[in-house]
C-alpha cells in the first residue's frame, strides 16, 4: 500500500490520518493526529494457538515523555513501568474494540498505541480508539466495524466534543462514547452531580459525532479500495452439544428454578449435572464421535456445558422475567451496612454487602506531604490529594491463586470508585488532608466496584470527612434476544458472565458523578441505555437509603490517631527564613515540637502532629518567625540572656530583641540585674528596628490595657 492522507474536518478541529507511512510490518498501522498530538496505531494478526478456547486480545497503549519534550528521570533516563493512566488508556482502547471481533475468532491480535507527540491541548485517549478501528480494518482481520469514540464535555449549559484539558477541568462532565453503526458500545464518564436527562443527552450528543467519524473511516476504506473483511464462522459439529443438551438441559432448567439456592449452592449443582454427563460419556466405547470429541478438546464440554446454561438462563429472564435468584428485573439484593467496627487506629472504615457481595473500605487521613506526584505522565504535573486503591484476593470467590501486583481490572475499578467520589470531596481549603482509600473485596458475586464506591462513602464519613453528600453505585445488565430486551437491576456474578452488558452508575440523590458502561455485543440503542439510566437511579437511592441507616452524615470528630493539621499563611518570601540554610531551622523546629511541617510554593503551611498540643507549638513558632513587627506593637516575653547593657527577651517563638539598661524603668538602673533575672516574664513594647533588622525593646510607655492584651495573646499561644 501507497502513502495516503485523509483530513476530516470535525466540530472546528481536523483530524488527520496517514496510512502506509509508518509501521510498514504490522498488520495495519494509521498516524492519526489532531493538533499536535499524534498517536501511531498499530494492529497485527497471528495465527491461533493449539488449545485456545477464547479471543487473545491484546491491547497496549505506551507513552514516551519525547512526545512532550521531556526526558525521562532515575537512573537509566528511559521510560519505566507504564504509569496508571497508560493502562486506563489500553483498557479504554480494549473495551469496545473486544465485541466487535467475531465470538468464533482465535488468532493472537494485538493492537499498539503509541503517542508519538502530544500538545497541552488534545488528549490522545479517543484518538487512540478511533485509530484502533482503523488499523484493524487496515490489517485484514474480521471485524464487525467501523467504531470510533469522542469525548464530550460541558461548559455552562453548552456540549463541546473533544474538549480541551482545560475545558475538561474547567466543565460539569468528562464523558467518552464510543459507537458502531449498530449503537452505543461503551461509556465511560465522570460528572459533577449531573441529573439523568443531561447524562442521557450528552450521550446522544457524542453517537451523533460519532458516526460522523465512521462515515470518515468508510469514505476513507472506499477510496483505498479496500472492504471490511467479515468471514463465516468456521463450520461446528454439533453432535457434542446436541447429545449435552438432550441429557442435561432439564436438570440445569431445575438448577436455575430453583431460587432459594445460594451460589455456591447452585454452582455445585451445575457442577453436578456436567460430571454425570462426563461420567456417561467416559462410558461410550472409544471409537464413539461424541467420546472422540470429547476427547479431542479437554475444554469441549465444559464450554458447551456453560453455553446450554448461558442460554437457558437467558431464556427463563426473557420469557419468565425471573432471575436464577427469583428476583425480579429491577430489585435490589438484600443490602446490609457497618461503620467503626475497627479498632480506631483504622482512621474511617465501613462494610458494604450486597447479596454475597462484600466489600470493606478504610480510609486514611494523611499530610501535604501524602501527596501522589504524577510527574511521569505526558501532562503538566499533577497532585493527587485523593487516592483510590482496589485489591481483590483469590479468596473473595474462593479460588486459590498467587498474588500478585494490581492488574488492570483493579486499576480500573479502583480509578471508576475514586471518579464517583471526586466530586463530593471538599476542597484542600475546607479539608487540607490528603485522603487514601482502599477497597479490600472480601467476597465477590457482581458488581463489586460499585460495592466499593458505598463501602468508601461509609468509610470517609467515619473518618469524618466532611463529604457534601453520599454516593451509592449499582450495575446493571442486559439480556437482548432478538428484539426481546431485558434491563436488569444489580447483577450478580452469572448475570454479568452470562448477560450482554455491565452498566455502572454511581451517584447521590442529586445526581450522577460517574458511569461505565461495557458491552458483549456489537451496540445498543439510545432509547435502552436511557432505560438503564434510569433504572439505576432507583436502585441507587434505595441502596442509599440503607447506607444513611449506618450512618446519616460525616462524624464530627476524627479518630484520635489521625493526625492533627494546622494551615497558616505566611509571605512567600519568608520561606527561605523559615526552612532555613540546608533545612536547618525546619529540622529543628521539627525535632523541637515532634510536628510534621509542609510549605508550598504560595506560602501555604500544613503543621500535623498526633497531638495538638505538639502542632500548636510548631504554628506559633512559624508565626513568631514571620511576623512582621511594627514599631508600638506589645507583647509578653521572657528575659533569655543579660549583658551588662541591657536584656535579650523572647517575645514571640524565634523572634528577639534587646531592652536597653537605659529602657528597663522610667528611672536610672544601676545594673540589669537589678530589674530583670533570665527567666522572668515581662512586658515589652517594640521601640526601634534598626537597618540590620536587630529589634529594640522597652519597657516604657505601655499603657496598662495594652499589657493586658499582650498577656492574654500569650496565654492563649502558650
Amino acid at each position: 500500500m501507497g502513502e495516503f492522507e485523509k483530513s476530516i474536518s470535525f466540530d472546528g478541529r481536523d483530524i488527520r490520518l496517514k496510512v502506509g507511512q509508518l509501521a510498514p510490518q504490522a498488520g495495519g498501522s494509521v498516524l492519526i493526529q489532531s493538533g499536535d498530538t499524534a498517536v501511531l496505531v498499530t494492529a497485527t494478526r497471528s495465527a491461533a494457538r493449539d488449545g485456545v478456547d477464547f479471543l487473545p486480545l491484546t491491547v497496549d497503549y505506551e507513552e514516551r515523555l519525547y512526545a512532550a519534550g521531556r526526558i525521562p528521570g532515575g537512573l537509566l533516563r528511559r521510560e519505566g513501568r507504564p504509569p496508571e493512566r497508560a493502562i486506563l488508556t489500553s483498557r479504554l482502547i480494549d473495551r469496545p474494540l473486544r465485541p466487535l471481533f467475531p465470538s468464533w475468532l482465535r488468532d493472537d491480535l494485538q493492537v499498539v498505541a503509541l503517542t508519538l507527540s502530544m500538545d497541552e491541548q488534545v488528549p490522545p485517549d479517543v484518538l487512540a480508539v478511533t485509530g484502533a478501528s482503523i488499523a484493524t480494518i487496515l490489517a485484514g482481520i474480521p471485524f464487525n466495524g467501523p467504531m470510533a469514540a469522542v469525548r464530550v464535555g460541558l461548559v455552562g449549559d453548552d456540549f463541546i466534543i473533544n474538549p480541551t484539558y482545560a475545558e475538561v477541568e474547567a466543565g460539569d462532565l468528562d464523558l467518552i462514547v464510543a459507537g458502531s453503526l449498530e449503537g452505543v458500545i461503551m461509556v465511560e464518564a465522570g460528572a459533577n452531580q449531573l441529573p439523568e436527562r443531561d447524562i442521557i443527552e450528552a450521550i446522544e450528543f457524542g453517537y451523533e459525532a460519532v458516526q460522523d467519524l465512521i462515515k470518515a473511516q468508510q469514505d476513507l476504506i472506499a477510496e483505498l479500495g479496500l472492504e471490511i473483511i467479515q468471514d463465516a464462522p468456521p463450520e461446528v459439529d454439533s453432535t457434542l452439544e446436541d447429545y449435552l443438551k438432550e441429557r442435561s438441559s432439564n436438570e440445569i432448567k431445575k438448577i436455575l428454578s430453583q431460587f432459594d439456592l445460594s451460589k455456591p449452592e447452585r454452582d455445585k449443582a451445575l457442577d453436578a449435572i456436567k460430571d454425570t454427563v462426563v461420567a456417561k460419556i467416559a462410558e461410550l466405547p472409544e471409537e464413539d464421535p461424541i467420546r472422540t470429541a470429547a476427547a479431542k478438546n479437554s475444554k469441549a464440554v465444559d464450554n458447551t456445558f456453560k453455553d446450554i446454561t448461558k442460554k437457558l438462563m437467558r431464556r427463563q429472564i426473557v420469557e419468565d422475567n425471573v432471575r436464577v435468584d427469583g428476583r425480579k428485573l429491577d430489585e435490589v439484593r438484600p443490602v446490609s451496612c457497618l461503620v467503626d467496627f475497627l479498632p480506631k487506629r483504622i482512621h474511617g472504615c465501613g462494610l458494604f454487602n450486597r447479596g454475597l457481595t462484600q466489600v470493606l473500605s478504610a480510609c486514611t487521613l494523611g499530610t501535604p506531604g501524602d501527596m501522589q506526584y504524577l510527574s511521569d505522565d505526558l501532562q503538566q504535573d499533577q497532585q493527587k490529594r485523593y487516592m483510590h486503591h482496589y485489591n481483590f484476593p483469590p479468596f473473595s470467590v474462593g479460588e486459590t491463586k498467587p498474588l500478585r501486583a494490581p492488574g488492570r481490572r483493579e486499576i480500573g475499578h479502583g480509578a471508576l470508585a475514586e471518579r464517583s467520589l471526586l466530586p463530593v470531596l471538599p476542597s484542600k481549603e475546607q479539608f487540607p488532608y490528603v485522603i487514601r482509600v482502599v477497597s479490600e473485596v472480601l467476597s465477590s458475586n457482581g458488581s463489586t466496584s460499585m460495592g466499593s464506591v458505598c463501602a468508601s462513602t461509609l468509610a470517609l464519613m467515619d473518618a469524618g470527612v466532611p463529604i457534601s453528600k453520599p454516593v451509592s453505585g449499582a450495575a446493571m445488565g442486559l439480556i437482548k434476544e432478538g428484539e426481546e430486551v431485558r434491563v436488569l437491576t444489580d447483577i450478580q456474578g452469572i448475570e454479568d458472565f452470562l448477560g450482554d452488558m455491565d452498566f455502572k452508575v454511581a451517584g447521590t440523590d442529586s445526581g450522577i458523578t460517574a458511569l461505565q458502561m461495557d458491552m458483549k455485543i456489537s451496540g445498543l440503542s439510545l432509547e435502552i441505555i436511557a432505560q438503564a439510566v434510569h433504572q439505576a437511579k432507583a436502585a441507587r437511592l434505595h441502596i442509599l437509603e440503607k447506607m444513611l441507616q449506618a450512618i446519616a452524615q460525616p462524624r464530627s470528630e476524627m479518630s484520635p490517631f489521625a493526625p492533627r493539621l494546622l494551615t497558616i499563611k505566611i509571605d512567600p518570601d519568608m520561606i527561605g527564613l523559615v526552612i532555613g540554610p540546608g533545612g536547618k531551622t525546619i529540622k529543628g523546629i521539627t525535632e523541637e515540637t515532634g510536628a510534621k511541617i509542609d510549605i508550598e510554593d504560595d506560602g501555604t503551611v500544613t503543621i500535623s502532629a498526633l497531638d495538638e498540643t505538639k502542632a500548636k507549638k510548631a504554628r506559633n513558632i512559624i508565626q513568631g518567625m514571620t511576623r512582621k513587627l511594627n514599631e508600638g506593637d506589645v507583647y509578653e516575653g521572657r528575659v533569655t540572656r543579660i549583658i551588662p547593657i541591657g536584656a535579650f527577651v523572647e517575645f514571640l517563638p524565634g523572634k528577639e530583641g534587646m531592652i536597653h539598661i537605659s529602657q528597663l524603668a522610667d528611672y536610672r538602673v544601676g545594673k540589669v540585674e537589678d530589674e530583670v533575672a533570665v527567666g522572668d516574664e515581662v512586658i515589652v513594647k517594640v521601640r526601634e528596628i534598626d537597618n540590620k533588622g536587630r529589634i529594640n525593646l522597652t519597657r516604657l510607655g505601655i499603657h496598662p490595657d495594652q499589657a493586658a492584651a499582650a498577656r492574654e495573646a500569650a496565654a492563649v499561644n502558650r
